[in-house]
Parts: C-alpha cells; sequence; structure tokens
C-alpha cells in the first residue's frame, strides 16, 4: 500500500513538481537565512578568537563588546601583573582611527596596539614580513584581504597598497611592514597592527588609553581564581575568551536588531513552506479522493490511510529538504569565498530538517482531514 501511495503522488507529475520546488525553496530559505546568522553570530568574535595564548581579558566593567571604548588607567597592567597566579600581563590599545591612503582616500580604519616588548596578541599567519618587523618605526601591518579592496588606491588607478606604501593615520606618518591573513570581521574597518607606544602616538590624545590588558595565568586550572582575585583587588572585571565572545555577540545582536531581521525571514521561509505545501498536497488529496474512497470501500483500514497520506507528505518533505540544503550549501561555497557571513552548523541543519518535518505534518493533517471524513459510497456516484 505504501508504494501504492507514492505511485499516486507521483501520478501527476506537475502537481509533484510544484510541491517539491516549494517544500525545496522553503528548506533553503530557512537554511540560507540561518546560516548567514550562524555566520554574522560567529565574527562578532572573530578579534577575541584571534588573540591567541590569552587566558583572561582585564577591561573596565562597562565595557559591553570588543569594540567599546572605555580606558583603563596606565597603572592597570602593573596592578594586574601584581595579581597572585598571574604569569603575565600585556597592555593592548584598539580603537577607530581616520586614515588617509597615500593617493589621499581618506577612511577609517582599527588599529591595534600589542606589548612593545612581547607583541602577544599579533596575528599568527603573516604573509609578507615577519610579526618582528612591527619594531621598525613607525611600521604597520595589514590584512592581505584589504590590499585590493579596503585600503585600495582608488585614485591611483585602484592599484592595491603594498608593502613599503606610507599613509597618514590621525596625521601620524606610518609604513607598511608587512601584511597578515585574518578571518573576516563583523565589524567592516580594516583592522592594522603596530606597537603599543606607537598606537599611544597615532591615537587622540587621552588620559586614559589602554583598552584591555591580556593575562596569562601560570596554569589553566588557575583561571577562575585568578578571575576571581583580579575582580576582588581592582575595579576591573576579568573575562575568559569565550565569555567576552558571548557578551560582544549577546549585544550586538540585541542592539542592531540582526536577530529579528533573520528571525522574520526565517519565519517567512517557514510559512511559504507551509502555505505551498499545505495547500498543494490538499488539491492534491481533493483530485485522488475517489482513489481513497475505493481503498475505505475495499476494506482498507483508517490506519493504513493515515500511513499513506504521511508517507506522501514526507517523501516529498524530505526529498525537498535535501535539494533545499544542497542548493543553499552551494550558495554558501560561493559567499564563503568573499568577506560575506555563513557558517551551515549542525544546529542549522537540524533546525532546517525539523522545520520542514512541521511543514510535512501540519499538510498531512489538513489532508487527512478529508480522508478520514470521506464516505466510500462517492466512488459509486456520477
Amino acid at each position: 500500500m505504501m508504494r501504492l501511495a507514492v505511485k499516486m503522488l507521483m501520478g501527476d507529475r506537475l502537481k509533484y513538481l510544484g510541491l517539491l520546488l516549494g517544500t525545496a525553496f522553503a528548506a533553503m530559505m530557512i537554511a540560507q537565512q540561518g546560516s548567514i546568522f550562524a555566520g554574522l553570530s560567529a565574527q562578532t568574535g572573530t578579534f577575541i578568537r584571534e588573540i591567541g595564548d590569552v587566558d583572561l581579558w582585564v577591561m573596565d566593567p562597562q565595557v559591553r563588546f570588543s569594540e567599546d571604548a572605555i580606558a583603563l588607567p596606565e597603572t592597570a597592567a602593573q596592578r594586574i601583573r601584581g595579581v597572585e597566579g598571574v604569569e603575565w600581563a600585556a597592555p593592548l590599545y584598539k580603537g577607530f582611527l581616520r586614515c588617509q591612503l597615500p593617493d589621499g582616500t581618506r577612511t577609517s580604519l582599527i588599529l591595534v596596539g600589542l606589548d612593545d616588548s612581547t607583541l602577544v596578541g599579533g596575528p599568527t599567519v603573516m604573509t609578507n614580513g615577519t610579526l618582528l618587523d612591527l619594531r621598525r618605526d613607525p611600521g604597520i601591518l595589514i590584512d592581505e584581504r584589504d590590499t585590493n579592496s579596503k585600503l585600495a588606491l582608488k585614485h591611483a588607478g585602484n592599484r592595491p597598497i603594498q608593502v613599503g606604501d606610507r599613509l597618514s593615520i590621525h596625521d601620524n606618518d606610518a609604513q607598511i611592514v608587512g601584511t597578515y591573513r585574518g578571518s573576516p570581521s563583523f565589524f567592516w574597518d580594516p583592522v592594522v597592527y603596530t606597537t603599543y607606544s606607537r598606537a599611544l602616538r597615532f591615537a587622540p590624545k587621552d588620559r586614559n588609553l589602554m583598552s584591555f590588558v591580556l593575562v596569562k595565568c601560570k596554569s589553566p586550572a588557575d583561571i577562575p581564581a585568578v578571575k576571581h582575585r583580579i575582580e576582588s583587588s581592582t575595579p576591573y572585571i576579568a573575562r575568559t575568551g569565550p565569555e567576552f565572545e558571548a557578551v560582544t555577540r549577546e549585544y550586538i545582536l540585541k542592539s542592531t536588531g540582526i536577530l529579528i531581521n533573520f528571525g522574520l525571514a526565517v519565519g517567512l521561509g517557514f510559512i511559504i513552506g507551509l502555505i505551498v505545501t499545505g495547500q498543494t498536497f490538499f488539491n492534491f488529496t481533493l483530485d485522488n479522493l475517489r482513489y481513497f474512497a475505493a481503498l475505505k470501500a475495499m476494506g482498507v483500514s483508517a490506519a493504513t490511510l493515515v500511513r499513506m497520506v504521511l508517507v506522501q507528505v514526507l517523501s516529498v518533505t524530505w526529498i525537498g529538504f535535501g535539494l533545499g540544503m544542497g542548493v543553499a550549501a552551494l550558495m554558501g561555497i560561493y559567499i564563503t569565498r568573499t568577506d560575506l557571513a555563513f557558517l551551515m552548523r549542525w544546529e542549522v541543519v537540524a533546525f532546517t530538517g525539523i522545520a520542514m518535518l512541521v511543514v510535512g505534518v501540519t499538510a498531512a493533517l489538513v489532508s487527512l482531514t478529508k480522508v478520514l471524513r470521506l464516505e466510500p459510497g462517492i466512488v459509486f456516484k456520477g
């Protein structure tokens, strides 16, 4: 009987194709938007993840996310170094500064100042030069991906900026001494690295300019205790990398409305799938009522009819789910070659599958109401 149900489903090729396309489009839309949302969420913590070999981030208690400019006093690093269990503590500057490229193009960038002596927190993948080249005054490192895009010399034939070029950062001379390869970030501005003392020279003058203190503990087991000691003995707050990343992600998703926008897009895909699948399958059921009535007149039980309808709906739903996920994955391959966000986690696949299952079951319930109320005698009419 289940084979008969599948043959009935594929009997009308046009309706069958419409069902597949409707469910595939819904699955594709849910998976694509969910993956873009997951990618954006992950990108909010790119900078935090790329600062390696750090156990704790020490900051002002009012800092809400990684780009929040609430500076610490210059004495903060010394105070942290005196906390029991701290192996080392290094200052870090991070701020948005204006910049003028060699061709006169004005733009903005995110300047990161690394501890002069250790250069801890610097980029790990260098594509031209080494991290030690930052010791050459007034050296800076730029992301290789930005050389022919965000930092391209548009007024010089769109020439890529390159090592050796000089630019002005907040009216201070700087020279590119190397390039690195970073991961795409949620924040659009190019990230430029230099030393901490040079960053303070580039930055607008202010009493306090230290953004964070990076802390390495003597033992991984000491991290909770060191965190507690820092917060109890100083007016600052200490967060692990994952904690700081979670705080940043939560603040950005809530303050920018991204969660609502992508939630609406995913909801729209679900509604489209529900309407298309439900309506098309209900019409398919109406067209096949005589066959269901004949089966009922032949003594087929209601439970068997329910299984037949479920097989029909779920087979279409899961085939459409597979097609939609495949299209979304292919689109993701193209998207990931750009700076756009796309991350198809297993949670996205599972959520899409559950959503399509709900769509299929709902469509089945709508159709079953008609089939179960069917009078077998209809087969003998007209």
